[in-house]
């Protein structure tokens, strides 16, 4: 069997240069007659040969959604000897009618073999409702049958029911069984009620793996993972989200079987590729979450609203020392759960002790588990008084969900014994166990011995020349200062403008990232760095909301813009490829060149043309 497959490669391989190509090289397109206003379709242009520079219409009175999306498609048939050769390239469109009327989709242009071949233009009639009339190519893709059991989203929680401040995972998941790009999230999920943290980094690429559901084999990949710790009681609902993505599905359909026993070599889908691009649009379902008080029975009376598993420990630089000298005590939480609002009790020092406030350091890791880490408080300590003194033990208590009791955990005491600086006497007077005494040597000073300066009786400095010149340059220094400031905060409450002059440097800034991580073949991250640097650029230069960074949205914008329709699509594009290649990487060396190229042209070609 294996040798019979040899055989066959090796033949096709060899009559390949046999094959014949006697059909006129022609660009057609196809697409519906008749639209609904607001529907999406597809617009295909198929050329029966190999092209290049392929140039989209002018699409003036329509919204690009997406494209154009190539593909190819090959057969070759041997009839009486006769081997022939029939080559399709296609580029799709999903386009959306704006406005009722009658509208003409333009001609586009393909380069073969040096000759322009260019396509005819097409009327398309928009009414209003649904639309009666189509083309068979329009509908190829969602006539396949992709079902919400081929591609859904789903919101996953790892519990129903919590208690106040305890932590909640939920995890938004795709699952899918056909290959998609261009997965943007058009709705992010409301919390309210809950203290979140995002435990998924924007950087990092989508990590994909395999579940089976019912028997069937699914593509996972997590698109966002939160960690919730709820503030209040009752029943908290978290709203669905919602992205859009391309879905990826095969055209050809089935041949009827031939007696021609290479017919199924030929037919192989590697020589067969035509595909459709149909956009999907799929909703999480809503979480309800049922949140309890924490128990009151057991409460101890230094709680501060910890929830989790903890551990407290302590430290201190020394034991021994002198009035005036300083030492550090460490505290330090380790555990699991709402780690960064957990607080240690009021702690009480000797009042001979002078005690600065705490520095606090949080090193907090999330991980799929959820947050953990610790939380280190550190304390300045200065003794003023000779004499031994207790540093007593400091308690603290967490709730722990899973024993679903309270635990009390405490630290040692130190003892810390202060000698007598030889300092005290000269700073000035020195009075033992006096609590209410902040500041000791500042109320009696020694007498000054440095030579005294002296001046004429009835000469001041008030009102004489060199006092008024010196007022009058802070004045004018200071009436200099407040227009500055105030033009600066006027300047800077521009948003809008801010984020425009910043975008181009910081998308600069991101393919410098990308272009190092290109030279190094590091492809999640050279993907992660150019799509976020085109993502950002849009975003900031255009002033558009997060929630509406849409691959739709942008196009409206530029063409509310003027921008030219060819950038549009160049964009649309390149944005299409990096998310692609982000959730399904595999492709490298020159693929990551022409992206890295394209997105500094497009930015590059929006700013000499966009304003």
């Amino acid at each position: 069997m294996l040798e019979m497959k040899k055989i066959r490669s090796l033949l096709f391989f060899l009559l390949i240069p046999l094959i014949g190509f006697s059909q006129e090289v022609m660009l057609k397109v196809s697409t519906k007659s008749q639209v609904g206003l607001g529907e999406q379709f597809q617009v295909v242009f198929e050329l029966n040969a190999e092209g290049e520079r392929f140039k989209g219409p002018d699409f003036a009175n329509w919204r690009v959604l997406s494209g154009p999306m190539s593909s190819t498609s090959s057969s070759i048939q041997i009839i009486n000897g006769q081997m022939t050769r029939n080559f399709t390239q296609s580029y799709t469109y999903i386009i959306s009618a704006t406005k009722e009327g009658t509208f003409e989709i333009g001609s586009a242009e393909i380069t073969v073999d040096g000759k322009t071949i260019k396509s005819s233009p097409v009327s398309v009639k928009v009414v209003k409702g649904s639309s009666s009339a189509s083309s068979g190519t329009a509908n190829q893709g969602q006539s396949q049958g992709i079902t919400d059991k081929d591609l859904f989203l789903r919101a996953i929680i790892d519990k129903r029911e919590a208690v106040t401040g305890e932590q909640v995972i939920v995890t938004y998941r795709i699952y899918t069984r056909v290959p998609v790009s261009s997965v943007s999230v058009t709705k992010l999920s409301a919390f309210p009620g809950f203290w979140t943290k995002d435990l998924l980094s924007d950087k990092e690429a989508l990590q994909q793996s395999t579940e089976i559901i019912n028997g069937v084999e699914y593509t996972v990949a997590d698109i966002r993972k939160m960690a919730l710790f709820p503030q209040k009681t009752g029943n908290l609902t978290i709203e669905p989200m919602e992205l859009e993505c391309v879905a990826q599905v095969r055209t050809q359909t089935s041949r009827q079987r031939s007696r021609d026993p290479f017919e199924s070599f030929f037919n192989d889908p590697f020589f067969n590729r035509g595909i459709a691009n149909v956009q999907k649009s799929l909703v999480s379902e809503p979480l309800s979450i049922e949140v309890k008080s924490l128990p009151s029975q057991g409460k101890p009376m230094n709680f501060s609203g910890a929830v989790g598993q903890y551990e407290i420990s302590s430290g201190i630089d020394k034991t021994e020392l002198k009035t005036n000298d300083a030492i550090t005590l460490t505290y330090t939480l380790n555990g699991q759960g709402n780690i960064e609002l957990a607080e240690l009790p009021q702690l009480n020092f000797p009042p001979d002790f002078e005690v600065y406030d705490p520095k606090i350091t949080n090193n907090i890791k999330t991980s799929a588990n959820g947050i953990s880490g610790t939380k280190k408080f550190e304390y300045l300590l200065i003794p003023r008084t000779a004499g031994e003194f207790i540093l007593n033990e400091v308690q603290f208590s967490y709730f722990d969900p899973k024993k679903q009791s309270y635990i009390n955990l405490k630290t040692p005491a130190y003892t810390i014994t202060v000698e007598k600086s030889g300092e005290e006497t000269a700073q000035g007077v020195f009075i033992p166990g006096q609590s209410d005494v902040k500041y000791i040597g500042s109320d009696i000073r020694h007498i000054k011995t440095n030579t005294l300066t002296l001046r004429p009786i009835g000469k001041f400095f008030f009102g004489s020349f060199t006092y008024l010149a010196a007022l009058v340059i802070m004045i004018l220094i200071f009436a200099g200062s407040l227009i500055l400031t105030l033009k600066h905060k006027k300047r800077n409450k521009n948003l809008k403008r801010v984020r425009n002059k910043q975008a181009t440097k910081i998308a600069r800034k991101r393919l410098k990232k990308a272009n190092i991580h290109l030279k190094n073949k590091n492809q999640n991250e050279f993907y992660a760095e150019i799509s976020q640097a085109l993502w950002g650029y849009v975003r900031d230069k255009f002033d558009i909301e997060p929630s509406k960074l849409a691959l739709d949205y942008i196009a409206e914008v530029l063409n509310e813009k003027d921008a030219p329709e060819a950038i549009i699509n160049e964009l649309v594009d390149t944005l299409n490829k990096c998310e692609f290649a982000r959730f399904a990487p595999g492709e490298s060396g020159k693929k990551m060149e022409e992206l890295y190229s394209n997105g500094i042209e497009i930015i590059t070609k929006i700013e000499k043309t966009v304003r």
